[in-house]
């Protein structure tokens, strides 16, 4: 039998934020190099650790308002948000942030769904110096073809 393709209407309806299939607070977090993301088995947030403390730093991450997915013409799935707030300078800040966590934030770690995160920064980044800003790819979080 041949390979299984699926319907773009799908793919944007289920993954859409504002759909059924995800619920909550789109947020971004701030974590350790404790962490150690698993793309098969990690689905939610209880699966994460070591998250950042520090004065500036909001506990659960900031909020990335208005996530939207999008399916083009061609078939291309596109995932966006707004950046998040950055995160305010503090002389009493973190110093040890290495990835950043997205997901919908439900309030209860076993029921908010990851969505994804970013490689290890490769050295530890904080808010003791300047404001520490995320910034998201103009063109998307996240796209991948039909």
């Amino acid at each position: 039998m041949a390979a299984f393709n699926l319907y773009d209407k799908f793919r944007e309806v289920r993954l859409n934020p504002s759909g059924a299939a995800v619920s909550g607070t789109s947020k971004l977090m701030l974590v350790t190099a404790a962490y150690t993301p698993n793309q098969n088995t990690h689905q939610y947030k209880s699966s994460v650790s070591g998250e950042v403390s520090g004065t500036g730093y909001t506990a659960r991450g900031n909020t990335c308002s208005t996530p939207t997915a999008t399916v083009d013409g061609s078939g291309n799935f596109t995932f966006d948000a707004n950046d998040p707030a950055a995160w305010a300078q503090s002389s009493g800040g973190f110093t040890n942030a290495r990835r950043a966590v997205l997901y919908y934030d439900t309030g209860t770690d076993g029921a908010s769904v990851l969505v994804g995160y970013t490689d290890d920064a490769g050295a530890d980044l904080g808010n003791l110096a300047a404001d520490l800003q995320v910034t998201f790819n103009a063109a998307g979080i996240y796209t991948s073809a039909r």
